[in-house]
């Protein structure tokens, strides 16, 4: 099925109009573009942590970008119906509300299902010595050495194919002992728990802030036949202090492990490894710092692309 993606160049202030009156006439979807959402989620430190390009900055208060689908066999009647709306939001709004140019354009848009294109790309990716990690609707047969993670992982992050979660599985990958008490922080997939117990953990467990994250990870954990060697919980942190892990990992980013170097170490056994990663150079040395302040050790550093990990002994 093919679409018309209709798009109004607006502001801020302008951009949940516009989103309702394209609502009007569409039921595939209102998308608002718009980077003081990225401004204001860093600055909210209490939930959302993440990296942005510093121009970002430079861009606030620029142009906002109100985006609807809309079916080719009825896009030019609706297009010229949203048009005709605007204007008379122009009108109305006059010196009240701030609404930018209300430019729009158009281009024609398949509208195939992503998850679909998406899996079409998607193959059994090796990491490290031992483990794949395959998509679960691809049958794959494994080699006796091997550590097969099956996923269905369009709902969080967590595939193996970025290089943030590959060296934790790498590193994972050395440092596990059998028998061994695992904790994720920041689980997304799951894959990293999964994958523990899969290679001989005795129990992993999981935390993500994320709700789409617990759901994924249990049901990827239930695939893979895991489920009675893990707990996924919906926090920040483990509630209960008194679980100690063997090996800890957290797969966050730079900002969100510093913060956590105040209660991460409370849950590593002594002589326990610490995995972690999603660091940019940038924040390397602050990271180390920060756990190095708590009496853990540095024993390994990778480095893949743009990021780093770091294993520490406790």
């Amino acid at each position: 099925m093919k679409f018309i993606e209709l798009t109004v160049h607006t502001t801020t202030e302008g951009s949940e109009l516009v989103s309702d009156i394209m609502w009007n006439y569409t039921n595939y979807g209102v998308t608002i573009c718009d980077v003081n959402d990225i401004i204001a989620l860093q600055k909210d430190k209490r939930t959302f942590w993440d990296y942005m390009d510093d121009d970002l900055c430079a861009e606030a208060g620029g142009d906002v970008l109100v985006k609807c689908f809309l079916p080719l066999d009825i896009a030019e009647e609706n297009i010229r119906a949203v048009t005709a709306d605007l204007e008379l939001l122009r009108e109305r709004a006059a010196g009240a509300v701030r609404l930018g140019s209300l430019e729009t354009g158009r281009r024609e848009i398949e509208g195939d299902d992503w998850i679909d294109v998406w899996k079409k790309h998607f193959r059994p990716i090796h990491i490290g010595e031992r483990v794949v990690v395959c998509p679960e609707w691809i049958e794959y047969e494994k080699r006796p050495e091997e550590v097969v993670v099956s996923l269905d992982s369009n709902m969080a992050f967590g595939t193996g194919e970025h290089e943030t979660t590959s060296m934790c599985l790498e590193l994972l990958q050395k440092y596990l002992k059998e028998g061994d008490t695992v904790i994720d922080v920041g689980c997304g997939s799951g894959i990293l728990g999964i994958a523990a117990v899969k290679m001989g953990a005795k129990f992993a467990y999981l935390t993500d802030i994320d709700y789409v994250a617990v759901r994924s990870a249990e049901h990827n954990s239930a695939l893979n036949g895991t489920a009675e060697k893990t707990k996924v919980a919906l926090s920040d942190l483990l509630e209960n202090a008194d679980v100690q892990g063997d090996l800890m990992t957290a797969n966050i980013t730079a900002d969100i492990l510093c913060r956590l170097s105040e209660s991460i170490p409370k849950n590593l056994k002594k002589g326990g490894t610490l995995i972690l990663s999603g660091i940019i150079e940038s924040k390397l040395a602050l990271v180390k710092e920060a756990y190095a302040a708590k009496g853990l050790t540095l024993s390994e550093q990778l480095h893949k692309g743009e990021w780093f990990a770091l294993a520490f002994r406790g």
